[in-house]
C-alpha cells in the first residue's frame, strides 16, 4: 500500500517542488503553535499542506469510492466507524469487527495527513472495492475526478461553537518541535472569527458541501453531528440507503442497526484498548486524543456568551439564504 509508482529521485523532486510552493503561501499561527498555510481559499495545517496539494493534483477516483469529508472535530471518527461497519457488515459481524482492534483512522485513512503526506504518489490501486477514504478538503478543492466520477461523498458537520472548542482542546495536545501552543481559546479567537483555523473558513467548508448536496443529492449526503446524536437509527438507515446498501427487513428485525450503532458508539470506541493506549503516527498523537466528550453544547464551558454570540452572528451572516442552520445545545 505504501509502494510508490515513481523513483525515489522523482519523489524527492516532487517534495522539493511543493516545499518551494508552500514557502510562498500566506501563513498564520494554529492553536498548536505551528503554522497554518493559506492556499486557494483554505487554511491548511503545516502537517497536511504537502499531502493536500499532492492529493488535489494526483488522486484518481473510482466510481465505487466513498469519500468521507468534514471539518476537523466534527464527528469524523464516528462517521468512519459507522460507514466502515455499514459497508462491511456482510464480511464482519459487529462481534468480529476490525474496529475492535484497529482505530477508525487506520481503517479509513485521511488523504491529506496520511496517504499523500507519507507518500506523494501512493499506490492505491490494490485496495479492495469499495475504497473508503477521508478528507478535510473543501468541496471545490477536491480533485476533478472525485466530482466527475460516480463516487459517493458523505459530509458530516457539527455546530460551529462545539467544533471550534473541540479543535482547540485537540490541537493543544500536540507536541510540536520549537513551537508553543496558544495558552487560551481567547488568544486565537479573533482569527477564528476571520475564518483562520485548521481547514477553515468553517462557513466555506460547510456551504460547499451543503450546496453540492442540494444540487446532487445522489452524489453528496450532508449529515449533522447533532442529528446523529439525536437519532442514530434514522441516520444509519439514511447513510446505508445513500450508499445503495440499505438494511433489509430481516436485518432490521435481527437488530443489525442497533448492533452497529452500539459498536460505533462513543463510549464503546473510547473504552476499547486500542483507542485508549495506541498511537496515531500520521497525526503525531495518541488515539485517545480523538475521543473527548462528544456532547452537544459543551462549548459553554470554554466560550463566554459574548464570544459565542459574536461567532454565531458571523456564521449566520455567511450562511444567510442557504437554508442551513445548526443546533447549538441539547
Amino acid at each position: 500500500m505504501e509502494t510508490t509508482t515513481i523513483s525515489s529521485n522523482g519523489e524527492r523532486e516532487l517534495k522539493d517542488e511543493i516545499q518551494g510552493l508552500v514557502a510562498s503561501f500566506p501563513s498564520e499561527k494554529n492553536w498548536d503553535g505551528a503554522p497554518l498555510y493559506f492556499y486557494k481559499g483554505v487554511w491548511y495545517p503545516v502537517f497536511a499542506i504537502r499531502g493536500a496539494l499532492s492529493f488535489q493534483q494526483h488522486f484518481i477516483a473510482h466510481d465505487t469510492d466513498i469519500i468521507l469529508a468534514s471539518m476537523p472535530k466534527s464527528g469524523t471518527t464516528w462517521l468512519k466507524a459507522l460507514t466502515f461497519s455499514v459497508v462491511n457488515r456482510n464480511i464482519y459481524s459487529p462481534k468480529e469487527s476490525p474496529l475492535l482492534t484497529t482505530p477508525p483512522h487506520e481503517l479509513v485513512r485521511f488523504f491529506e495527513m496520511d496517504l499523500y503526506s507519507k507518500n506523494q504518489l501512493p499506490d492505491l490501486k490494490q485496495l479492495p472495492s469499495p475504497r473508503i477514504f477521508s478528507s478535510h478538503s473543501h468541496y471545490r478543492t477536491l480533485p476533478q475526478s472525485i466530482r466527475d466520477s460516480g463516487c459517493k461523498i458523505v459530509y458530516i458537520c457539527r455546530n460551529p461553537l462545539d467544533q471550534v472548542v473541540s479543535y482547540f482542546h485537540f490541537a493543544r495536545k500536540f507536541k510540536r518541535e520549537n513551537v508553543k501552543p496558544l495558552s487560551s481559546i481567547d488568544e486565537g479567537f479573533d482569527n477564528v472569527c476571520l475564518g483562520i483555523q485548521s481547514y477553515g473558513p468553517f462557513w466555506d467548508s460547510v456551504l460547499g458541501y451543503w450546496k453540492a448536496s442540494l444540487e446532487r443529492p445522489d452524489k453528496v449526503l450532508f449529515l449533522k453531528y447533532e442529528d446523529l446524536k439525536e437519532d442514530i437509527t434514522f441516520s444509519l438507515k439514511k447513510l446505508a440507503e445513500f450508499l445503495v446498501l440499505p438494511f433489509s427487513e430481516k436485518e432490521e428485525k435481527e437488530g443489525v442497526i442497533e448492533e452497529i450503532s452500539k459498536l460505533c458508539s462513543f463510549d464503546n470506541l473510547k473504552d476499547l484498548e486500542v483507542n485508549r493506549t495506541g498511537f496515531f503516527e500520521s497525526a503525531g498523537a495518541p488515539n485517545s486524543t480523538f475521543f473527548r466528550k462528544a456532547k452537544v453544547g459543551d462549548w459553554c464551558n470554554d466560550l463566554s456568551p459574548s464570544m459565542a454570540e459574536c461567532f454565531l452572528k458571523i456564521v449566520e451572516e455567511k450562511l444567510a439564504g442557504s437554508g442551513l442552520s445548526f443546533k447549538v445545545s441539547e
